[in-house]
């Protein structure tokens, strides 16, 4: 027999927790926080958002990854290798929740955009790189896990976040100029928060060799922050659409301003037949119902252009256009169907 939802009779209801319904809707309320739900709620908890919408976002962390491993070598004097990771899509909350409380983090302030978006470093990377600056020897950061970054060691931390963001920002140019600039430091991640917990971002993982260790370093940009630039983050490649369609349709539109047109002003239309065409002969006149002030049709070609009075200037044959100029007939269809 299947279990009953409910159990009880008047007030005395009890909710089962090994029902269906439970199960389907995913409210389970055996399990403990923090493990993962089934059902309704994990549908509208999920945190799961395909990057793959915006493509041009993994071909400017890669960039990314080149330039950083020439900056941090040039900064160092060490043979540091950086390559990508990983490119997936999280929710705010989450990322700040993962953060450690011994690394860094640098809030990055896009002056073109007008948002925020976050480049963290682990405290292994920091530290090796403070103790590089500093003249000794890279450190494997394991046994600094629980202390506090000095002012001498924060000052040269925000040396480096700033190296690794102008490193991004330049990666970030061919598809706009974003401006990106440090904003602050946070060594606590909650001070952190840029954008709601439910904001969907794009998180960029970055590995980090310095000879036999290895580090990360994460770049999290939320939606919100690239939504102007949204429509060339949908391109496949630099150069899709944009700049390369504007020159053509610039060229396009000047040669077709500069093109002839033949222009015929019809005073009067008549019908004929074909016989009464075979039967004119050499002299002969034509008669058309058109009054003196008749006004004069302008056509270019089959299409009705402009109407005007018929007048003269200088020596010239002149038309005085008094109506608006006619539309085509693909615009003019709609407006009757109406």
């Amino acid at each position: 027999m299947a279990p009953k939802v409910f159990e009880g009779d008047g007030d005395d209801v009890v909710w089962k927790e090994d029902s269906p319904l439970t199960e389907l809707l995913g409210f389970d309320f055996s399990a403990e926080d923090g493990q993962d739900r089934s059902g309704l709620k994990a549908l509208i908890n999920s945190a799961v958002v395909s990057h793959k919408r915006m493509p041009m976002l993994d071909v400017i962390f890669d960039r990314t990854a080149r330039l950083m491993s020439t900056s941090l070598r040039q900064l160092t004097n060490e043979n540091i290798e950086v390559t990508l990771d990983n490119v997936s899509s999280v929710r705010f909350g989450e990322f700040i929740q993962a953060q450690s409380a011994a690394g860094v983090i640098g809030v990055i302030h896009s002056k073109s955009f007008d948002g925020y978006a976050l480049l963290a470093a682990d405290s292994p990377l920091v530290h090796s790189v403070v103790d590089l600056l500093l003249g000794g020897r890279r450190s494997s950061g394991t046994g600094v896990e629980g202390r506090a970054l000095t002012a001498i060691e924060l000052g040269l931390a925000e040396r480096m976040l700033k190296t690794l963001i102008d490193d991004f920002g330049e990666a970030f140019a061919p598809v706009a100029d974003a401006a990106f600039a440090l904003d602050r430091v946070e060594t606590t991640p909650r001070f952190a928060a840029i954008a709601q917990d439910a904001s969907v971002c794009t998180l960029a993982k970055f590995k980090i060799r310095l000879e036999e260790m290895t580090t990360r370093a994460t770049i999290l940009v939320p939606h919100a922050m690239i939504e102007p630039v949204r429509e060339k983050l949908l391109c496949d490649f630099i150069g899709e659409s944009g700049a390369a369609d504007e020159i053509w349709k610039r060229r396009l539109g000047a040669g077709v301003s500069a093109s002839g047109v033949e222009l015929a002003a019809v005073l009067a239309d008549r019908s004929m037949t074909i016989g009464d065409l075979r039967a004119l002969k050499i002299g002969e006149t034509l008669k058309f119902a058109a009054n003196v002030g008749a006004r004069v049709e302008l056509r270019a070609g089959a299409l009705s252009v402009a109407k005007g009075r018929v007048g003269r200037m200088g020596e010239l044959v002149a038309v005085k256009i008094d109506a608006a100029l006619a539309k085509p007939e693909s615009e003019m269809e709609p407006e009757a169907a109406a």
